[in-house]
This record gives structure tokens, C-alpha cells and sequence, in this order.
């Protein structure tokens, strides 16, 4: 009985477009409309698929999420928006990147805090000091995995990735993970095209505890054979992507 009340009540607060802490939500329409998001990101809503992102990622209001390895921030802003003024949103970057590419990691810190203050967090740190201050509904990161596997970090970064983001979400968090796409065959396939292997990032992700659990094919781009490094002219902005939802056991 109290199952069918509570059942009842959580159709009730679906319906009203309210969650359970009361805050109006915000559809993924009314996200991608926010006025703080500049005119350059709105113009890669087509390329990268911000709307259908955003609404597999199916964020709600007052939620704590983080954009490791945020890069310009184009993802990060339409997190804001979607969590509104009782989220937060934790933008990091390494400083293993910051100190070859500032203008890619660093200075969209600056710029982000400044445009959402109070909601979205600065963060920058080595690899290895990763540490959250608060336990996080979902992490997420876009065209980095594979970076965690370059040959000029520490063989392990992969893995302790994978452990510090399963520590720092609450039972039940997602871990959303979109990357370029690798062929199994290719050698070396993060340095040598900046790709990955699919089942190589699953298997890897999988063994730090979390559950497979599911993929939106909005990246997928069946024209493009994995074979030329993402950067390349004919390539570039159009790789087949996977978008790989992971969620920590409760």
C-alpha cells in the first residue's frame, strides 16, 4: 500500500513539472534557451549535441554535478542551467593539461565562475589530488577519456580515474562518458588518433565497480571509419562518438 502511495505521489510531482525538493523544473528546451549560454555554443548544438545529451543525462533541479576536464565549458553551461540556482556544478581541470593548453583548461575557469557565480565551481588540481567536496548525483566527461591513457601520464591514470569518480557519486550516481570512437585493431589509438577502443573504455570504466547502463546513439556517425585522427580537416567535428551512461550500485 504505501508503495502504491508513493507511487501515486511521485506521478502527482511529475506532473506538477516539480521535483521532490520542491523546485520548478526546467525542461531541456527551456536549458538550451538559457540566455547566459553565448551565441559560439549555441551554434554546436548541431555538431555536438547538447539538447540530446542534456536529456540523457536527465538532470534534475537542486542536483551536484561536475564536468572533469571541462574544456571550453560547452556542456558544463547547459549543466547549469538544467540544475538552476539550487544545483551547483564543479568544473575541473588537471593541471597536467592546464599546463600545456591554458586557454582550453584554465581560462574557461575564470570565464564560467564569472558567468554562473555560485553555481558553477572552479576547480583545478594534479590527477592524483582529485578530492570533491561533496558526494555528486553525476560526472561527466566529453572527448577526455581516452586522453587519460597519453603516454605522458602515469600508466595508471585510467583506472584511478575511473576509482576516484566511483568514490565521489552518491549510490546510484551516473557516470556519462562520450568519446571518439577507435577501431580495436588501430595501435595505440589515444596517442596515435585520439580515440578509443569502445570496449576497451567499458571494460575499464565496468571494473571500477560501476553498471552498464545504457547509450544514446546521437554521436554515432557510421560514415566515419575510425581511421584518421580527430584533428584531421576531413574529419574533425564529425567523428562517430559513443555517449556511455555508467551508474554506481546503491
Amino acid at each position: 500500500m504505501r508503495r502504491m502511495v508513493w507511487a501515486a505521489a511521485s506521478a502527482l510531482v511529475l506532473a506538477m513539472g516539480c521535483t521532490t525538493s520542491g523546485a520548478p523544473a526546467m525542461t531541456v528546451q527551456q536549458a538550451v534557451a538559457d540566455t547566459r549560454r553565448p551565441a559560439d555554443n549555441v551554434a554546436l548544438d548541431a555538431t555536438r549535441k547538447g539538447p540530446e545529451v542534456l536529456a540523457f543525462a536527465d538532470l534534475k533541479p537542486g542536483m551536484k554535478v561536475a564536468d572533469i576536464m571541462q574544456g571550453t565549458g560547452y556542456y558544463t553551461r547547459l549543466f547549469a542551467a538544467k540544475v538552476g540556482p539550487t544545483g551547483k556544478v564543479y568544473a575541473w581541470s588537471p593541471e597536467e593539461f592546464i599546463a600545456s593548453k591554458p586557454e582550453r583548461y584554465e581560462e574557461p575557469l575564470a570565464v564560467l565562475s564569472k558567468a554562473y557565480p555560485g553555481l558553477v565551481i572552479p576547480m583545478r588540481s594534479p590527477f592524483s589530488d582529485l578530492v570533491f567536496p561533496e558526494q555528486l548525483d553525476l560526472i561527466f566527461t566529453a572527448q577526455n577519456y581516452h586522453d587519460l591513457h597519453l603516454k605522458r601520464l602515469a600508466v595508471a591514470t585510467a583506472s584511478d580515474m575511473s576509482a576516484k569518480v566511483f568514490k565521489s557519486l552518491k549510490p546510484g550516481g551516473v557516470y556519462l562518458v562520450i568519446d571518439h570512437v577507435g577501431n580495436p585493431d588501430t595501435v595505440d589509438a589515444p596517442n596515435t588518433v585520439h580515440r578509443i577502443d569502445p570496449a576497451v573504455l567499458r571494460k575499464e570504466i565496468e571494473a571500477a565497480g560501476f553498471r552498464f547502463d545504457g547509450e544514446s546513439n546521437a554521436l554515432r556517425n557510421p560514415q566515419d571509419d575510425h581511421k584518421l585522427g580527430v584533428t584531421n580537416p576531413a574529419i574533425r567535428g564529425k567523428t562517430d562518438q559513443i555517449i556511455y551512461r555508467f551508474r554506481k550500485p546503491k
